[in-house]
């Protein structure tokens, strides 16, 4: 932001470097269009001078025809300028000629201001034309020849060499580029320096100003497309437009080499001042970043304090001070406040424990108080139902069928018998004999006892055994366990309505074994699942659930020694698991 300026005051100096450039290329046009003007008087009057002398002399042998052309001839030859002189009377008729004619001499000189001469007895200039004798563009200068008794004798017709005219202006140095230009009143170009054959005789406006109303100085492209600053004067002997035009880009040429200096001084200036600041930012930059990573530090839990460093000002000395005496105090605040913490966290540990205790022993003895009343009353119907159901079964006279559904009411009145006992034992938190099992074993049981009972007919169920592992567990209550599960799969998938997919898979984890039941179903919520473990918490309608299954699940999956849980899965349902420790001996080998 500080360097823009100065580039912007480079540009207004290069743009006022060139202005003033301009200016003087303007003063430089006016002067050397005056010079030229100057110049080109001073050789119209030396053809005045000639044309005086050849007067005076041609009363008596300009006009005789016999010494008349030799004497034109020298005049020409030493004025390069001069294409032709020729001599004739007041009629017309050619006296003497300087140059022979081209082609055929017509009789009589038809030049339209050698009439004017003779009829007036005054000078003329004439307008641009082709020489009639020569052929060449010309401009005729006619002068009076007067007799011994003053009457008009003659007439001595002076022609320019317009191609030659162009010589006048070589004296003069000019810039590069430069153009001068002579017009007659009529806009039309008599001599350029510049491609004089190409541009003499041509028009260069339809509409020409009159000499006198052209502007001193203009601004403006010229024949050849270029832009020139243009110095204009009035011959008035013509009268003509004198115009020497210097191109613009001189001016730029003149202000590069100033352009170029202030640009390299603007260059080394800024380059010395970036060096300079690089220098002093380093300096300052260097504790400002040690300064830096320490608050970074400090943020990241790390109060140590920063490492003393030398100071490139005292301003950043107090600050490192300043960052030292905080970081000091930050740590001593942290190291209180973490011994507090640690009091906190420990006294909640122990009140959360002893809650713990208290609810699992209230709820130890509401399960207990209702376990105590369900197997009393459960008990003796469910014995007498078994009892009878062995007794069928002994009878000879029943057919097959029948004895096969009397075994299935002795079975499931044996399973209620076992819940019984399993709610039994979960209320006191005791465990059954256990033996070695395979969860492979007990999940295929579980589902052909489900087999018999009214299920969902649009449930897929998959099951995926991975591991033949063994685990030390009673094998009625793990079935007990896996039921509970594909019961709550199925309830959520009815809820859902829709398709159903269940799906058991049984695998290694480590030192367990690990058994999930995963279905499609609309999953738990986030509020119900701290309490889905809960004695009685259930999601069910009343009537449709006991809020006991996980609850009974957890106990027997706790009381041998393993863990169980709940996560949602990749299909937005829910999967239940546990985990059981391997048998020690199948253990030890996978260790």
């Amino acid at each position: 932001m500080l360097i823009l300026p100065l580039f912007l005051a480079v540009i207004w100096s290069a743009s006022q470097t060139f202005d003033e450039r301009e200016a003087d290329l303007r003063e430089q046009t006016e002067a050397i269009v005056s010079a030229e003007q100057a110049y080109l008087n001073q050789q119209l009057n030396e053809l005045d001078l000639l044309a005086a002398s050849l007067g005076r002399y041609g009363h008596a042998r300009a006009l005789d025809g016999v010494e008349g052309p030799e004497l034109l001839q020298s005049m020409v030859a030493d004025r390069p300028l001069l294409l032709n002189i020729v001599t004739t009377d007041t009629g017309g008729l050619i006296r003497a000629s300087a140059r022979p004619a081209q082609g055929t001499v017509p009789e009589r000189y038809a030049e339209p201001c050698a009439g004017a001469v003779a009829r007036t007895g005054r000078p003329c200039v004439g307008d641009y034309e082709i020489d009639p004798l020569i052929g060449q563009p010309t401009v005729a200068l006619a002068y009076p020849i007067p007799n011994a008794d003053g009457s008009i004798g003659g007439v001595l017709d002076l022609s320019l060499n317009l191609l030659s005219l162009q010589r006048v202006f070589a004296s003069i140095p000019l810039p590069r580029g430069s153009i001068v230009t002579l017009t007659d009143r009529n806009g039309r170009v008599l001599t350029r320096n510049r491609d004089v054959n190409k541009y003499v005789g041509m028009l260069i406006t339809p509409h020409p100003l009159p000499p006198s109303a052209v502007p001193r100085i203009t601004v403006t492209k010229g024949l050849d497309g270029v832009e020139n600053i243009f110095g204009n004067a009035v011959i008035a002997r013509g009268p003509w437009v004198l115009s020497v035009g210097i191109p613009t880009y001189v001016a730029f040429d003149r202000a590069r080499p100033l352009w170029r200096r202030n640009l390299a001084i603007t260059i080394a200036a800024v380059l010395a001042t970036v060096l300079l600041a690089l220098y002093m930012m380093r300096r300052i930059s260097e504790p400002i970043a040690a300064l830096t990573a320490t608050a970074q530090r400090i943020a990241g839990g790390d109060l140590q304090p920063p490492a003393p460093m030398p100071s490139p000002s005292l301003e950043l000395g107090r600050l490192h001070e300043a960052f030292t005496t905080m970081a000091e105090n930050l740590r001593k605040t942290r190291e209180a406040l973490d011994l507090e913490i640690e009091r906190e966290r420990r006294a909640r540990q122990q009140v959360q424990v002893l809650q713990n205790q208290v609810v699992r022993q209230e709820r130890l003895a509401a399960v207990g108080l209702l376990v105590s009343g369900i197997a009393h009353e459960l008990n003796n119907p469910l014995q007498a139902i078994v009892g009878t159901a062995e007794l069928m079964v002994r009878d000879p006279t029943l057919s097959v069928s029948a004895r096969q559904e009397l075994r299935f009411i002795e079975q499931h009145s044996a399973h209620a018998r076992d819940i019984i006992r399993n709610l039994s034992r979960f209320a006191r938190q005791e465990a059954s004999p256990s033996s070695e099992i395979r969860l492979g074993d007990v999940v295929s049981a579980a589902l052909q006892l489900r087999a018999r009972e009214a299920g969902p007919e649009d449930v897929v169920c998959e099951v995926e055994i991975d591991s033949d592992r063994r685990v030390i567990a009673g094998f009625a209550e793990l079935q007990q366990v896996v039921l509970n599960f594909v019961t709550n799969a199925e309830q959520a998938i009815a809820e859902a309505g829709r398709p159903g997919r269940i799906s058991l898979r049984v695998r290694d984890t480590g030192g367990t074994v690990r058994l999930e039941v995963a279905d499609n179903g609309p999953g738990v919520t986030a509020a119900d699942q701290p309490k889905l473990f809960q004695p009685f918490f259930t999601t069910r309608p009343v009537g449709q659930g006991t809020g006991l299954g996980l609850s009974v699940s957890y106990g027997i999956i706790d009381s041998y020694g393993g863990t169980i849980g709940y996560q949602q899965n990749e299909w937005g349902g829910a999967t239940f698991y546990f985990e059981l420790p391997v048998w020690p001996d199948v253990a030890g080998a996978f260790s």
